[in-house]
């Protein structure tokens, strides 16, 4: 394939130390895209592995980098060049220390926040437009302990809470692909997307 409409990446680190960490979680929402869809990785280089995902009339690229975290921009740069998908088609699953665990939020454009990744993004693009998926994992640590928190496993009692909002970030990125940013951020900000409808009034 040549083009795509969406390049949806994870992010994380390489390793299997790392796959449970809260820093990963924006790497394991793409694994539960790929086993909920049954689907394979189709090419894998030492940047990246992708998928192609279809929903709808949509094909998404959906994939994480295989470089360590502060050098995601490598394979943003070279998958949005490859599949030529514009800076505004890319969204970043990504880890969010300043939100509780489980919220779910999309933002466009802005800072790195601080956060290694999204800074390499931005260097490597040139261009800091792109979507961000931001991933809540709390804010348990004091001064000088955000790289050991960020790179530690979800306690036991945390596990339910990941996988309800992986669940709901899949559910964004789908709501994403069909409706575009403006109306899923505003569904997704609000909550409104995960609320479950409610019932029909009885006559």
């Amino acid at each position: 394939m040549q083009n795509a409409d969406w390049l949806i990446l994870g992010l994380g680190n390489p390793g299997a130390k790392y796959k449970n960490t809260r820093h990963n979680i924006g790497w394991s929402v793409i694994d539960k895209i790929i086993e909920k869809n049954e689907l394979n990785f189709f090419e894998k280089t030492k940047y990246y592995q992708i998928a192609e995902y279809k929903h709808k009339n949509q094909t998404c690229i959906i994939g994480m980098p295989l470089t360590y975290m502060n050098l995601s921009g490598e394979a943003v740069a070279r998958l949005m060049i490859n599949y030529k998908v514009p800076i505004e088609r890319i969204v970043v699953l990504v880890d969010e220390y300043n939100f509780p665990l489980g919220k779910v939020h999309l933002r466009k454009g802005g800072s790195d926040g601080g956060h290694n990744g999204i800074a390499s993004i931005i260097e490597k693009t040139q261009n800091p437009n792109f979507i961000r998926l931001r991933l809540g994992i709390d804010r348990k640590f004091g001064a000088g302990e955000l790289v050991d928190y960020v790179l530690s496993d979800f306690n036991s009692d945390e596990l339910e809470q990941v996988q309800t909002m992986q669940e709901n970030a899949i559910m964004g990125i789908n709501h994403l692909i069909l409706s575009g940013f403006a109306r899923s951020a505003s569904a997704i900000n609000s909550g409104k997307l995960f609320k479950p409808e409610a019932e029909p009034e009885k006559h």
